[in-house]
Parts: structure tokens; C-alpha cells; sequence
């Protein structure tokens, strides 16, 4: 059965099928809500059921502890009849916009122990157009697929560069390290809506998990393009120092923002004597080390769920930034949740 949903304080309304959430209804009519992981994580998609009752997909739990006390999952609940909701925000998007490619296997190098960054090129003449920070989905082979955030810039758009770790008996990344140029891989993108807001001048802080870095190299490279001028603060974790794996990127960052400020937060040198200008410990006692007033900062956090949590929670409640301000892009291991259809090929 097939109810209606509609957005509290405009016209748009749109149909969600029988056991549909409300997030992948939105999408496949051509609106946008937040979200990144699609699994009820990062918490991106809470808002608002203003009239009518929601209950959770295959008894799944419609919040968690990011939501506010009259929220809930758009990602994980189902209408039981017709909605009326209030997303933190909302646009319209063309639902074709997504598209699918076989891409080649450019370059494959070994950038720490467990990271590979592999660079895709898409079919002569073809383009993938996406958002900074947005994330794509591959497929594995044995029909389900894996997402992985781009780390190019959006204006290098004739291929794709990610960044994986290495995960033991990973149906995908397992098979990185032995990937060679010109084999295929089947990809669909974009997905994920974490993009920041152009217009903002606040100081922006960055904290990266590991392969977090990848979402945020693509932020700050289009930021670069783009010419951005606002203070920013990067803290990157890692176990050790070799985890940090783009040293070179940063320099480029630093040169051309002389007040850029970068933390290697190296959460395995607590006995040691870490690197210059390194933090010994962990991204979210890094954060309230170096930033312990965020009450005008935007931040933008992005790794293990596990470390996202403890980066909001020291953010909002150590030092002062404001809920609204914190940006989530959470990875989490195994299959993708499955993605509204796209209407591609």
C-alpha cells in the first residue's frame, strides 16, 4: 500500500511504497534529505514526523543517541499511513543523476601497510559529476556492493581515486592489493548529502579516521580550487605515524593557507615520544586539546562509528558547538544498505 508523505511548511509531497523507509521514498522522487550511511548510524537523516506514525523496518530502532527527543531515522522507518515530516533540510534533485559506469584500474599503490589508494579512469569521453565529500557504491560480484567516498576533487571528474583499507576477508578490499591496471570494476555514484555550505565563513574543523582523510581530501581540494578563504583544522588519527599516509597533500594545504593548522592525532604513541607537531592520543582528545571552543566552528567528521560518536560528544558537550554544526559521514564495514532505484541502465 502506497501512503503519502508530505513536507511540513511547503506543497512537495511524494508516494512511499509498502515497507519503503522515508529516506529512499524521498530520493526516488527527486528529494533530498540529509543522510550518509543508510544503516541508522551517523544519524544525518533525524527529523520530524509531524503528523501520522512511522515504525522501524524489520523491527529496526527508529533512533539513536544523535537524535533529538522528538526524532527519528528517516533512513530506518516506514509510514504506517499518510506523513507530514520536518527534515532539518530538504532539495530537490534530478533522480537520473546517478549513474552508473565500468571504470579501469588506473594506478594501484600501497600508500600505508593496510591503505591502498586506487585510482579509477571512467570510458573515454564520460564524466561522473558529484559533490565533494559524496561517496560512490562498487559492486562486489556477489551482488551486493561496498561504498567508498571519493578523494578527488569534483573538477577531476574523468576518474575517481579512493582510498581503502584493508579489511581481512573483506569481499572487496581483500582483492585491492592485487588489482592491476585495466581490470573493471562496476560502480554507481553519487550518493551521501553531507556537503557544506558554500556561502558559510566559519572556522571549519576536519577530524579523519584513517581512511576518513578521503571525503575530507576531496572537501579541501575543491575547497582550494574554489579559492575558499575561512580557518581551517585538520586532525587526522591514525594508530601511528605511517597511517598518515598523505603527507603531501597537507603540505599543499599548508601553502596555500598559511594559518592551516594540521594535527596527527597518534593514538598507539602515548608512550613515546610522538612526531613534531604530532598529538599523542586519540582524534577526540586531539580535538579538545586544540580546539576546545567550537561555539562559532562548523566541524566535519568522518570515520568509525565508534570514533564519530566520541568526536560529537566531546564537540558538543567539552566545547560548545552547536548540534546543528556537526557533520557526519560515518563509515561502516560490510554491504551497502540498497539504494533507491536510479533509473540508469
Amino acid at each position: 500500500m502506497n501512503h503519502q508523505i508530505a513536507i511540513a511548511g511547503s506543497d512537495v509531497a511524494f508516494a512511499c511504497h509498502g515497507g519503503e523507509s522515508v529516506l529512499d521514498a524521498a530520493l526516488r522522487s527527486g528529494i533530498e534529505l540529509p543522510y550518509s550511511c543508510r544503516k541508522g548510524v551517523c544519524g544525518n537523516c533525524a527529523g520530524r514526523v509531524e503528523q501520522g506514525e512511522v515504525a522501524g523496518i524489520g523491527n529496526a530502532a527508529i533512533r539513536n543517541e544523535t537524535c533529538a527527543p522528538d526524532q527519528v531515522l528517516f533512513c530506518l522507518c516506514a509510514p504506517q499511513g499518510d506523513l507530514t515530516i520536518a527534515p532539518s533540510s530538504w532539495h530537490r534533485i534530478d533522480p537520473g543523476a546517478r549513474k552508473r559506469f565500468t571504470a579501469k584500474v588506473f594506478r594501484n599503490q600501497l600508500a600505508a601497510p593496510d591503505v591502498s589508494v586506487l585510482q579509477l579512469r571512467l570510458p573515454a569521453g564520460q564524466r561522473a559529476k558529484f559533490q565533494a565529500g559524496q561517496y560512490l557504491q562498487l559492486a562486489v560480484g556477489d551482488g551486493s556492493t561496498r561504498s567508498y567516498s571519493m578523494a578527488n576533487p569534483p573538477h577531476e571528474s574523468d576518474g575517481l581515486t579512493l582510498h581503502i583499507r584493508h579489511v581481512p576477508g573483506g569481499a572487496f578490499s581483500a582483492r585491492v592489493p592485487s588489482l592491476q591496471p585495466g581490470e573493471t570494476i562496476e560502480l554507481e555514484l553519487p550518493f551521501g548529502a553531507v556537503a557544506l555550505d558554500p556561502d558559510s565563513t566559519r572556522p571549519i574543523v576536519f577530524v579523519a579516521g584513517g581512511t576518513g582523510f578521503a571525503p575530507v581530501k576531496s572537501i579541501l581540494d575543491d575547497m582550494a580550487k574554489k579559492k575558499v578563504q575561512r580557518p581551517i583544522t585538520l586532525i587526522w588519527g591514525a594508530r601511528k605515524a605511517e597511517g598518515i599516509y598523505l603527507r603531501a597533500a597537507v603540505a599543499k594545504w599548508q601553502k596555500q593557507w598559511p594559518d592551516f593548522r594540521f594535527i596527527a592525532a597518534l593514538s598507539e604513541e602515548t608512550e613515546a615520544a610522538p612526531e613534531a607537531g604530532a598529538f599523542a592520543g586519540r582524534v577526540d582528545e586531539a580535538l579538545v586539546e586544540h580546539c576546545p571552543r567550537l561555539e562559532d566552528a562548523e566541524l566535519y567528521g568522518c570515520g568509525s562509528p565508534g570514533m564519530v560518536s566520541a568526536v560529537r560528544n566531546v564537540a558538543e558537550k567539552r566545547c560548545g558547538l552547536d548540534p546543528k554544526r556537526f557533520h557526519a559521514d560515518v563509515f561502516v564495514d560490510g554491504p551497502a544498505s540498497g539504494p533507491p532505484p536510479s533509473g540508469t541502465a
